[in-house]
């Protein structure tokens, strides 16, 4: 499942003075820790209702802009799904100002880069450049997500590539039992549609949809940019406001809230014919937990020890290595603002498809049963500890951890504590979470396959 869904605590000093300027108490920052934290996060509301969020890091002379804008696929009607995609996608294709060739040739020329994308509840951004030339960078997203002009030719050429990405997803036996576990998972629920849209609805969508979509729906209430580089906080705000900060969209309405799941009450299959394919792809699983449930963390350490440690955890273990009935196979847990996944993929040989789903469902079984050994989990909670530092060396990597702590009000602290709360999590946490979730009478499972 891929939904985009990328706080609580209390933030740096930043005062905004009866001007237009940011002012945030920075000099050039000396961390105390690698990790981010309250003293070199910097967190400023503009009046119009965009987040700025900063770190600086001068041990690189590049920095890294990422963020989203409340407008993705929860507001596309059935009969257009994908046109939040179809308009992400367009931003870069022109705008009221310069034409495609002339947006590209001005970041080309100073090695930057900039890209949008759309997910379930957002639209989001991400682009890279020199610090020097962040101005530039800034500039260049102002002013495609402010007056993009959707030229038709434009269009109609994105049109032809969406068409080309669904007819290759159509053909893609992996690709297909996602798309179909999520709609048996999310039945009735906006998590069961695909976010790009399907070649009958990307056909129906005209380019003043696009035009429509973007007035109504692109606004400055709800941004969230993280700018992270070698750059002072102050002066990164500054940059983002003088862009940003006279941005208004008094019709932007409120994101949608989101409907209750359905939970299944019995095992449902569906199976979909892929003609002429080698390989079946498998995918078993159930509702999983929010990303700011009280859940999230004992089923996240809970999932490593089924399907992902080492050589895919126990999943790949029996599946794969020790009865060789699979190309790959292991489990993973999809968690965002809504309801999550958590689900068992594999590909295997189509004369191995029930032999490797009755090794799954015994899996669960055990799984649930008898939950992690102290050993395991040990192991587990050693690895999301040890890998943390290394997720967040990169400018890149910061940004994107400041946007999950704002998107989940996770607290300007959490990965300080992140230590503490992984080592907090027990074994009959885990058990009790796989309980909660893992109903072996009550799985989505989804084939793909000749």
């Amino acid at each position: 499942m891929s939904k985009t869904q990328n706080g609580m605590s209390k933030t740096k000093n930043v005062k905004r003075n009866n001007v237009s300027r940011i002012t945030v108490h920075a000099s050039r920052i000396t961390h105390h820790s690698s990790l981010p934290g309250p003293e070199d996060i910097y967190r400023a509301p503009l009046p119009n209702g965009t987040i700025l969020l900063t770190r600086a890091n001068f041990n690189s002379p590049s920095v890294v802009i990422s963020g989203y804008i409340q407008s993705g696929s929860l507001f596309d009607t059935d009969e257009k799904l994908g046109l939040a995609d179809f308009t992400a996608s367009a931003l870069m294709r022109g705008s009221t100002l310069r034409d495609f060739q002339q947006i590209y040739n001005a970041l080309e020329s100073c090695g930057a880069s900039l890209s949008f994308s759309a997910g379930a509840h957002t639209a989001g951004f991400s682009g890279r450049s020199l610090a020097e030339d962040l101005p530039l960078l800034l500039n260049t997203l102002a002013e495609v997500v402010r007056q993009p002009a959707f030229p038709s030719e434009q269009v109609e050429k994105l049109r032809a590539q969406l068409l080309t990405g669904l007819a290759i997803r159509a053909q893609d036996t992996a690709d297909m039992a996602a798309l179909t576990f999520d709609q048996i998972l999310f039945a009735g629920h906006p998590y069961g549609r695909p976010e790009d849209g399907f070649p009958e609805t990307i056909q129906a969508i005209r380019r003043q949809d696009l035009v429509d979509f973007h007035r109504q729906y692109y606004g400055p209430r709800g941004m969230v940019i993280a700018i992270v580089g070698a750059i002072e906080p102050q002066e990164a705000m500054d940059q983002a406001q003088r862009v940003l900060g006279d941005w208004n969209n008094g019709g932007q309405p409120d994101s949608p809230s989101l409907p209750p799941l359905t939970p299944m009450k019995e095992t449902l299959t569906r199976r979909v014919t892929i003609a002429g394919k080698s390989q079946s792809d498998l995918v078993i699983g159930v509702s999983g937990p929010a990303r700011r449930d009280p859940e999230y963390l004992p089923a996240s350490l809970g999932n490593s020890v089924l399907g992902q440690f080492g050589m895919m955890g126990r999943i790949g273990d029996v599946v794969r290595e020790k009865s060789g009935l699979a190309y790959y196979a292991y489990s993973s847990l999809n968690a965002g603002v809504g309801p999550g996944s958590w689900e068992i993929s594999a590909g295997v040989n189509p004369g191995n498809l029930e032999k490797a789903a009755d090794l799954i469902r015994g899996e669960i079984a055990r799984f649930i049963e008898k939950g992690v050994t102290a050993e395991e989990l040990a192991d587990s909670q050693a690895n999301f500890i040890g890998r943390l530092p290394l997720s967040l060396e990169s400018n890149a990597g910061v940004a994107g951890a400041l946007l999950n702590i704002e998107r989940f009000n996770l607290g300007l602290d959490y990965y300080r504590r992140f230590a503490d709360l992984v080592r907090a999590v027990t074994p009959d946490e885990v058990l009790l979470t796989a309980r909660k979730f893992f109903h072996p009478e009550r799985l989505a499972i989804s084939i793909a396959g000749p």
